[in-house]
């Protein structure tokens, strides 16, 4: 199921790339959209978990630094069966985390220098629990991909906007003139891809990977706690500008209002307490 979705969403790019093209610059556009989208879609498949964690400034964890953070990553890797990922510390006050990469061989976890003050040990063994078990289910690189796409959005827009104002690329071989056209078309489709990008990541991957990132971590009731800390947090780190990114971690990065929020990929954080709760009084199941 997952591989469909990476499909969808590079044949998606690729259509909307060559659409864009064809407003700004006519056939001649639609071969350089075209050109483009293939080497956006090489970009996003190999290199999207790069990007994302340059986007975030993340740098590599060190044992110097950061020698708990790579002990709970390295015990939850072994009891998850995982290979152990590399590690990263992003630079910012807000709480929270996500995990990344193509696949269980070529994964990474992020987590913010926030939420290593803020949580405990315990609370941050179930977050890493939660993000390996991203790994373990195979839905990291949709993640990524996502995440890239949404960086490709805004390229398209910023095409769409100076293309309007400078009367476009010179390439169109209608008379009509469709400068106006593309930028009313961005406008609508640029707010709408991001939409469904979003709709393309279940909302219930996140309660399986509370599941089975609580037998991971052996500690429903410490990821629990770890959610409702980062709910609460005095910091957000809010997205509301490229919600395509905010699927990626474990807290909605969302303020919650307006259409960026609309088709959040991201469950109530009280409904999966409860279902953590209930976890643990009836036994963390086998991951």
């Amino acid at each position: 199921m997952n591989g469909l979705k990476v499909g969808f969403l590079l044949i998606a790019l690729t259509a909307l790339f060559i659409a864009i093209g064809y407003f700004l610059g006519g056939s001649q556009g639609m071969v350089i959209a075209f050109g483009l989208a293939v080497v956006m879609n090489f970009v996003s498949y190999w290199f999207s978990d790069k990007i994302v964690l340059a986007m975030y400034r993340a740098r590599p964890a060190t044992e110097q630094t950061d020698a708990k953070l790579i002990r709970i990553v390295r015990m939850a890797t072994q009891r998850g069966g995982l290979p152990m990922p590399k590690v990263y510390v992003i630079p910012t006050e807000a709480p929270n985390a996500f995990a990344t990469g193509r696949n269980k061989d070529h994964a990474a976890v992020a987590v913010t220098e926030g939420i290593l003050r803020l949580l405990s040990s315990d609370e941050l063994e179930g977050v890493i629990g939660h993000e390996l078990a991203h790994v373990k289910n195979r839905d990291i690189l949709i993640g990524s991909i996502a995440a890239t796409i949404a960086g490709a959005i805004g390229i398209l827009a910023s095409m769409a906007r100076w293309g309007a104002m400078f009367g476009g690329f010179g390439g169109r071989d209608d008379r009509d003139g469709a400068n106006p056209i593309a930028l009313l078309v961005m406008a609508i489709v640029a707010p709408l891809a991001a939409m469904v990008i979003q709709m393309a990541i279940s909302r219930s991957r996140e309660y399986k990977a509370d599941r089975i990132g609580s037998a991971i971590s052996g500690k429903p009731l410490a990821l629990a706690s770890a959610l409702e800390k980062l709910h609460h947090a005095p910091v957000r780190l809010n997205l509301d500008q490229r919600p395509a990114t905010a699927h990626l971690f474990i807290a909605n990065p969302l303020s919650g209002r307006g259409l960026a929020n609309l088709f959040s990929t991201h469950p109530p954080y009280q409904e999966r307490i409860k279902r953590l709760q209930e976890l643990a009084m009836t036994g963390v199941p086998l991951a």
